[in-house]
């Protein structure tokens, strides 16, 4: 199976390639600068605002991890979110479809479905409802996602990302909404590992936190669909 990843030199890219050396996944890592020119995979120099960059990235790829954004919750509309998360996911998952590729997995974000109130626990099968316009971005690419599974042999999960980090957010200053929305880099590399090899048709979403006592985002679906067993906890040393 050759994978795709775009945004490979981000946070979660560069975890997700490192932690899958040499366990037979074929990778082609994708971004603007390779921040780890050592890595056995390939790379693949790719500005996803490119519409032709993205067809020719597509090519002979069974699946793709489209991981490329401006991660930044506050990132400005106009120059970011618009071009590069709004477009650049328009161009991969089109330039996906028409090289058949066989699954897209699309990095949505817990913003996306930032507007339900904090005490209420948002659901896999929820619609989107954006808190600011980075969400709406994320809102964007679900709905895209959706629509190219109906019309293309592609199929699609997008997985809504949580508070991703490499430790648990500190009790002492961190909300309980963050602590609960907390992803560790191992759980994220499972689930999306899962999520590009797992057998899923059509579209669905599935939603990425730590198995945290307390979830900002429900897993039923996610653990049911994908088999994904998130080992860490944000809260595991309260007492």
């Amino acid at each position: 199976m050759r994978i795709l990843v775009t945004g490979a030199s981000g946070r979660i890219g560069a975890a997700f390639v490192a932690a899958y050396q040499g366990e037979g996944l074929e990778l082609l890592r994708a971004d603007l600068a390779d921040h780890d020119p050592h890595s056995e995979w390939p790379f693949h120099h790719l500005d996803v605002t490119d519409d032709d960059a993205c067809q020719d990235a597509c090519r002979d790829i069974d699946a793709v991890l489209h991981l490329a954004a401006d991660p930044r919750p506050d990132a400005d509309f106009a120059t970011a979110v618009l071009p590069v998360n709004i477009g650049g996911t328009y161009n991969m998952a089109c330039a996906a479809v028409t090289a058949g590729v066989q699954r897209f997995v699309f990095a949505s974000s817990a913003q996306a479905v930032e507007g339900y109130p904090v005490d209420r626990q948002v659901r896999e099968t929820d619609a989107p409802c954006p808190a600011n316009d980075y969400g709406a971005g994320k809102a964007f690419g679900e709905a895209l996602c959706a629509s190219l599974a109906v019309r293309s042999s592609t199929s699609f999960i997008a997985v809504r990302i949580g508070n991703y980090g490499p430790e648990a957010p500190d009790p002492a200053t961190s909300s309980l909404r963050d602590r609960a929305a907390w992803l560790s880099p191992r759980d994220a590399t499972q689930l999306l590992r899962l999520a590009l090899v797992r057998p899923s048709d059509g579209y669905m979403v599935a939603h990425g936190v730590s198995d945290n006592a307390v979830k900002r985002l429900a897993i039923d679906t996610t653990t049911l669909t994908l088999g994904y067993r998130p080992r860490d906890d944000a809260f595991a040393g309260d007492e």
